[in-house]
């Protein structure tokens, strides 16, 4: 495999990864090409395999196992559909042994075997099993091979308008031996669909919901616990290795690494994924271990996410004996939600989506694309690193040295979420991070930003904006934010300000006055609610009541369960919005056909989203609820416009705004 991807590095176009023209968009560098898929075969994809001989072998959640023939679309650019299996349980993962497969379903791992060479499974045996409760939330996901020759499988939780493990083990992670016998290993999980391997240490992603403020990687050891208390309930079974109990997790809200220091065994993040900034529902990782066939970003890690569409970079160090790192923008414009992602045998990347029920960006309900590097080098930063003082961000290529010393190129703040039993969490604790020293490197390839010590804060992530810097011939990086989340303070020699390439101006008062910046959202949300767009309260002149009430309620796949309402022009109304899903909305009015551009303008609300519940200050807004949480309500009192016409109304949470719309007929 070394050997085609270095063949591949050499004929994509490494003799012109350094002398480029202009391009300035991302599909310049990285392409995505979709499999065309007949009409028929739903394929909406919850295990992926790449097969020694080039085939790529796919489960769906329609219970099926495909062999796709020429997934690379070569010679005639077709490619080929054999069934492999049908009759499963919802199977969220698929791991090829060389002879057989091995599957997840709902209940069990089942391995399946084509014995008789006929292409078609014909043993479906029950390799490993586990109880269930019936709901529909006991997702489960693997198994996923270790480098030692164990196996990983995830059981998610149950969903009662909060999380709970209904049945054992929920909420777990368990290694899954050759012989099929399950041994828990940590829990604390709530919805782990993506986990792994990576150099060596055992690592998974989580979704935001209770007890997780927003999505986050966590590097998971034996007797780990990484927060949602609902599998603790099976702590005192036989073969755990984790001693919490449920009562032992307090519900304070405060930062989950503060908490961390007072509960044993807790554990705080690698890296967060600051929700609606960079994707809202993580999913897969996969390590690039394609010897540079997939671009100059050996060694780091790849992202999913469901909701959003996109593909996040994950760029992680050890410091004292602690993972963390930083997750940049990637790529975006794919299909559907991504759930998995898989190296092709040529160091392209396959990419499994589906979107039913847990509705995505991307507008098809399901699909597979191919992502190839075009063999041009991208302007990004590559990696950010720790020091005693502050980051030392190196890029892609060389920087325009000029660009990179002013201090108007640069931005930091930093910020964290609260660790409670409510499903998600706004941002709290914002500062602004002053920058005291800039250091270009004499090859324009390093930067290092040095700050005030005391202005890092552990456990917090760090928000580096580099949106000055500029490369050689005028080109913007491709992408200009970095979240770095940092547990530990690097150690090493601090800048002496002799080497400063710029000494950076005191920062202003107002920027080192901390206390203005870290008033608590939930103070911020009740300050910018109390205005005439979100009355909650039956204002005292409706003394004969409201005459009409509305209730609007959500279903699953980011839909209103009424698509249009109508209204008398100048009548008091009373919308009861009913949040039946468990995701976050909230319910906006807007003026006739500015709901997309509500929610766009919502989307760029950047770290002031939460606090304003994504609400922006625009004069399209008409009337607004706050952002309601799963299984709760909200009522909001308005006067109906006097002019007769098509509203809309729209969720504006980050990534549903497109689908999340309906009408709001005034009449005379």
């Amino acid at each position: 495999m070394k050997n085609i991807f270095l063949t591949t590095l050499i004929t994509v176009g490494c003799t012109s990864a350094f002398a480029q023209s202009k391009p300035s968009k991302i599909d310049d560098y990285y392409r995505i090409i979709t499999i065309p898929i007949p009409e028929n075969i739903k394929m909406e994809i919850g295990g992926m395999q790449v097969l020694p001989d080039g085939r790529l072998a796919t489960s769906t959640r329609r219970g099926e196992v495909w062999m796709i023939g020429n997934p690379y679309l070569k010679g005639d650019g077709k490619p080929s559909f054999h069934r492999f299996a049908s009759g499963l349980h919802e199977p969220l993962g698929l791991y090829y042994r060389g002879k057989d497969f091995l599957v997840s379903q709902r209940g069990e791992v089942t391995r399946l075997e084509d014995t008789d060479n006929d292409g078609v499974a014909d043993v479906y045996d029950s390799f490993s099993r586990w109880p269930l409760s019936g709901n529909y939330h006991q997702y489960s996901y693997g198994p996923v091979p270790m480098p030692n020759g164990e196996m990983l499988v995830t059981l998610n939780l149950d969903w009662v308008g909060r999380g709970a493990s209904q049945s054992k083990w929920r909420g777990w992670m368990l290694k899954l031996g050759q012989d099929g016998k399950l041994t828990p290993w940590a829990t604390g999980l709530r919805s782990p669909s993506g986990f792994g391997s990576y150099k060596g240490d055992i690592f998974y992603t989580e979704n935001q919901g209770d007890w997780v403020g927003s999505g986050r990687m966590t590097h998971l050891e034996k007797g780990d616990f990484a927060g949602n208390p609902a599998g603790l309930r099976w702590s005192k079974e036989e073969g755990s290795p984790v001693k919490l109990t449920p009562e032992d997790v307090p519900s304070t809200g405060e930062p989950l690494y503060d908490v961390a220091k007072k509960v044993p065994g807790l554990k705080p993040p690698a890296v967060w994924f600051p929700h609606t900034l960079v994707g809202i529902s993580t999913s897969d990782f996969k390590e690039d271990v394609t010897n540079g066939a997939f671009g100059p970003f050996a060694g780091q890690m790849f992202v999913g996410d469901q909701g959003h569409s996109i593909i996040t970079r994950v760029d992680l160090e050890k410091v004292n004996g602690v993972w963390q790192g930083a997750v940049f923008p990637f790529r975006e414009g794919f299909m559907s939600g991504i759930l998995r992602l898989e190296w092709g045998l040529d160091g392209s990347m396959f990419v499994g989506q589906t979107s039913r029920g847990w509705s995505a960006t991307g507008k098809e309900e399901f699909g597979i694309q191919r992502l190839v590097w075009t063999g041009k080098m991208p302007f990004e930063m590559k990696t950010v690193r720790s020091t005693p003082d502050g980051f030392e961000i190196t890029f892609t290529s060389p920087v325009d040295k000029k660009a990179a010393a002013d201090q108007d190129s640069y931005k930091m703040n930093s910020f964290t979420y609260r660790y409670h039993r409510t499903y998600g969490s706004p941002i709290i604790n914002t500062e602004e991070v002053p920058i005291k020293g800039i250091i270009v490197s004499e090859d324009g390839l390093r930067v290092r930003l040095v700050v005030d010590p005391a202005s890092l804060r552990k456990g917090y992530i760090h928000e580096i904006k580099t949106e000055g810097v500029k490369s050689p011939d005028g080109n913007n990086l491709l992408h200009t934010t970095a979240y770095y989340t940092l547990n530990e303070i690097a150690g090493g020699q601090a800048a002496n300000p002799s080497q400063f390439t710029t000494t950076v101006k005191a920062a202003s008062a107002a920027a080192m006055d901390h206390s203005a910046h870290t008033m608590p959202a939930t103070e911020t949300a009740a300050s910018t609610s109390a205005s005439a767009k979100r009355v909650t309260e039956m204002p005292a002149s409706w003394t004969n009541g409201p005459d009409q009430v509305v209730t609007i309620g959500t279903v699953p796949g980011l839909k209103f369960d009424i698509s249009e309402i109508q209204v008398k022009a100048g009548s008091k109304i009373k919308v009861v919005f009913n949040n039946n899903d468990d995701m976050l909305h909230n319910l906006v009015i807007t003026k006739p056909g500015a709901a997309n551009a509500v929610g766009e303008a919502g989307l760029n609300l950047g770290l002031k989203g939460s606090e304003l519940n994504y609400v922006p200050k625009t004069s399209d807004v008409l009337f607004h609820t706050n952002i309601v949480e799963p299984e709760k309500s909200e009522a909001i009192y308005f006067t109906a416009p006097k002019q007769a016409g098509t509203y809309q109304y729209v969720c504006t949470f980050p990534g549903h705004y497109s689908l999340m719309q309906g009408k709001l007929k005034v009449v005379k």
